[in-house]
């Protein structure tokens, strides 16, 4: 299986609309991170798209992507869920549904956002998805998937876990109950906006480090980096061994 990184900033992207920061004038590739987006593919060739923000349609073109078999959503933030629309070609080209699994919560709100979607009588070129309510492991297609219960700030969200790797965005607090579904990973994908100075509902490096230090993954990956972190070229040489930053477009096998 793999995982591609179709995104990995924050809910304004990187560059900001309008900052001059150095991170935001970067010439890296690196440094430029569509909102957060992965796309997990299985050994038997399905395609699970995690969270659907609004460079869906710009992830897709630029990574080649042209099929989907499934979503999930972590939650239902607009950077995670309001590129659903993007999905018609998709859906026109498979002549079927586009499976979406969600918390119930999740998808009340995305049937608020999205009422043509599911109205009875759709208007031609809607979208349609099929609704699938999780609140528990599952499987799909040839994968079996655990779900991982976290906070987000007040806000009860979902990761996701399968095999030996484990994706877990917008995070803030992750319960000593859920915490031991991520041991013994080879990979673990969190979340960290910045360096420092701490953040009502995202974990900062140093949150970061001292998850490291007690789950122990073969390597903890960032991802949800907002501008105010650094250059990428400068802060991947600074952090701890086994923790990197990613980046749009890197591809984990697992």
């Amino acid at each position: 299986m793999t995982l591609k990184f179709l995104g990995t900033g924050t809910s304004q992207g990187v560059p900001v609309i309008g900052c001059t920061c150095a991170v935001c004038r970067s010439a890296n590739p690196k440094d430029s991170r569509f909102r957060s987006s992965a796309m997990i593919t299985t050994e038997s060739g399905g395609k699970i798209l995690i969270d659907c923000g609004p460079d869906f349609r710009q992830q897709m073109l630029q990574n080649n992507e042209d099929h989907l078999d499934a979503i999930l959503l972590t939650h239902e933030h607009n950077d995670h869920v309001i590129g659903l629309d993007d999905v018609r070609p998709l859906i026109f080209k498979s002549r079927k549904n586009m499976p979406l699994f969600c918390q119930s919560r999740v998808g009340k709100e995305v049937k608020t956002r999205f009422p043509y979607a599911f109205a009875e009588i759709k208007y031609p070129g809607a979208p349609s998805f099929d609704l699938h309510e999780i609140d528990a492991d599952f499987h799909l297609f040839d994968t079996n998937i655990t779900t991982v219960q976290v906070l987000h700030h007040e806000l009860e969200i979902l990761g996701f876990k399968m095999k030996n790797l484990a994706y877990i965005t917008d995070a803030s607090f992750i319960s000593p109950e859920e915490k031991v579904k991520l041991t013994g990973l080879d990979y673990l994908i969190l979340n960290c906006i910045r360096k420092t100075h701490a953040h009502p509902a995202h974990f900062i490096l140093e949150d970061i480090i001292d998850l490291y230090a007690e789950l122990r993954p073969r390597k903890l990956y960032l991802t949800h980096i907002s501008h105010m972190f650094g250059l990428h070229e400068i802060e991947e040489a600074s952090l701890p061994e086994g923790i990197s930053l990613a980046y749009d477009g890197l591809v984990l096998e697992f």
